[in-house]
């Protein structure tokens, strides 16, 4: 049975999670204001060099939000049934390994997304059901070899076969 102790640091430790999913996938604009041009300078360097932030489609934006609201409503059904005092140890056991398998499935949507970012510069969105990985990628040209690519890039992250598709989305 999960007492009151336990159930707070599992809310506690999900709202954490949840903020630095958040954090992570951010657009970074928000983290260093709404100029296009920033400069950095370092202490050996005399002259700035500018770096141009690109920014992400409505489209990606409203799946995500999307994406966050169908989480929160899942974590905040799932953290009731924690909450009830009338539920069984096994109800309460099963609601709290999905929000564990939830919070791990996002994780690992973000870690995808910066792969994504890293590898290829561009920003993409990616949901993770089952063995269904669906990933969508905000780019101007529907090149055959680069969502091939995005989808070894992808796969090479698990073991079992994962069923992947990749969808081009212009700005």
């Amino acid at each position: 049975m999960i007492n009151k102790k336990s159930l707070w640091f599992v809310t506690l430790f999900s709202l954490i999670l949840v903020l630095s999913v958040y954090y992570i996938t951010m657009p970074s604009e928000l983290l260093i204001g709404s100029n296009d041009v920033v400069f950095h300078q370092n202490e050996e360097e005399e002259e700035p060099k500018p770096t141009v932030q690109t920014e992400e489609s409505d489209f990606l934006t409203a799946l995500r939000v999307e994406s966050e609201n169908q989480v929160l409503e899942e974590v905040e059904e799932l953290q009731s049934v924690l909450a009830k005092s009338d539920a069984s140890s096994e109800e309460k056991n099963n609601a709290y390994e999905k929000i564990k398998d939830i919070n791990l499935k996002r994780g690992e949507e973000g870690n995808l997304e910066k792969q994504i970012q890293d590898s290829y510069g561009l920003k993409s969105f990616v949901k993770i059901d089952g063995d269904q990985i669906r990933v969508v990628v905000q780019s101007e040209k529907h090149d055959v070899k680069l969502a091939n690519d995005i989808m070894r890039t992808v796969q090479s992250k698990y073991d079992k076969k994962m069923y992947i598709s990749v969808k081009f989305q212009k700005d």
